[in-house]
């Protein structure tokens, strides 16, 4: 149930693009995530192309209302009273409320983006008729969250790495402090499981009935592995993927990513797999899709081109592939590594990579 709703588009012109986040008791990652999808931040469009619909269901850790107040025209916001464990209802409620040509679904309030994403997907709707369009995702830091946590890692160690790039000045020095989540972990050019942002056409969305509500478990289970395998799959459709944007998993202690002990994380998994079998009638696997890729890629993207193409050849037999590129190593509280001038001026961190001395 909605307790608290505003929104400032009144008057304005249709937007292209409604991005939908979602959010619950992260408010110190939602609002990096929110900074990201801000027209000052985001490349190569204006505040009118896109709007942002914030939906929060209610906890004891909400967004600052002072910030919020502060946010463009372009963002609305959502306080709802929520029983239920899952973001479901969050989500096809703030999709009703989309104005745009085209909806994006952020299911995870924590993943905060880089500054060409509402460019990559208005640019894959204009050159790709009926396009599904996947943002790879990543986890800042060495490795998985889920494995991290186990070795200290946390909030504090994730938002000192996240400071250290001065991120907000350049969205793309975000490639430098990361790995690949493990939905994304087959890279660009072989089957993931989803996507966390996945955007498609308002008709198509309608089509697929939006969320499934009966994924109730807690943080919806594989609700969005679910939509993402659906939307990919539904006749008539393009995937396009943009490999040189991406969306970054900031760690908050969520349900599948460090929230409580590794016995009992793998349990939690083991029940949304049986009930998406239960729903669907079979195990879940990867759509198998031919996408369009779309947009342009900065030299921080290459070494997860290089090991994306390791990975594919090494599918077809044509040689062995690359380990993973993954996020800078920590030493003393301060990264390794030095800045350089890119050939725009720009600055990208020469960050030194784990090795297996390293334990990375």
């Amino acid at each position: 149930m909605i307790s608290k709703w505003w929104r400032r588009l009144r008057g304005r012109r249709r937007p292209r693009l409604s991005l939908l986040l979602v959010v619950y008791r992260m408010p110190v990652q939602a609002r990096n995530t929110i900074r990201s999808l801000l027209p000052d931040y985001q490349r190569g469009v204006s505040r009118d192309d896109y709007e942002v619909i914030i939906v929060e269901n209610r906890s004891r850790e909400l967004l600052d209302s002072g910030f919020l107040r502060g946010l463009p025209a372009n963002f609305s916001y959502v306080l709802r009273d929520e029983t239920a464990t899952t973001p479901v209802y969050a989500i096809n409620e703030a999709a009703a409320m989309a104005r745009g040509d085209s909806i994006g679904i952020m299911i995870d309030g924590a993943r905060l983006v880089t500054p060409g994403v509402v460019r990559g997907i208005l640019q894959a709707m204009d050159a790709v008729d009926n396009a599904v369009v996947s943002v790879p995702g990543y986890h800042i830091g060495l490795e998985l969250q889920q494995a991290a946590v186990e070795k200290g890692y946390g909030v504090e160690e994730d938002q000192r790495l996240l400071a250290s790039v001065n991120w907000q000045d350049d969205g793309y020095r975000l490639f430098n402090i990361a790995c690949f989540s493990g939905s994304c972990a087959p890279g660009f050019f072989l089957p993931n499981s989803e996507s966390n942002c996945l955007a498609m056409p308002q008709r198509v969305w309608h089509d697929l009935g939006g969320v499934d509500e009966r994924f109730n478990l807690r943080g919806g289970g594989m609700v969005n592995l679910d939509l993402y395998r659906r939307a990919c799959e539904y006749p008539g459709i393009q995937h396009v993927v943009l490999p040189g944007e991406g969306t970054f998993h900031q760690f908050h202690g969520g349900v599948t990513t460090g929230g409580e002990p590794a016995a009992a994380r793998e349990e939690f998994i083991q029940q949304i797999k049986d009930q998406y079998e239960e729903l669907r009638g079979q195990p879940f696997a990867s759509p198998q899709t031919q996408p369009i890729y779309i947009g342009a890629l900065h030299e921080a993207v290459l070494p997860f081109l290089s090991y994306s193409a390791s990975q594919a050849l090494a599918r077809s037999g044509g040689r062995a592939y690359e380990p993973q590129p993954r996020g800078p190593r920590l030493v003393g509280g301060d990264l390794k590594g030095n800045e350089r001038e890119t050939a725009s001026g720009g600055q990208v961190s020469e960050l030194r990579r784990p090795t297996t001395r390293d334990g990375g």
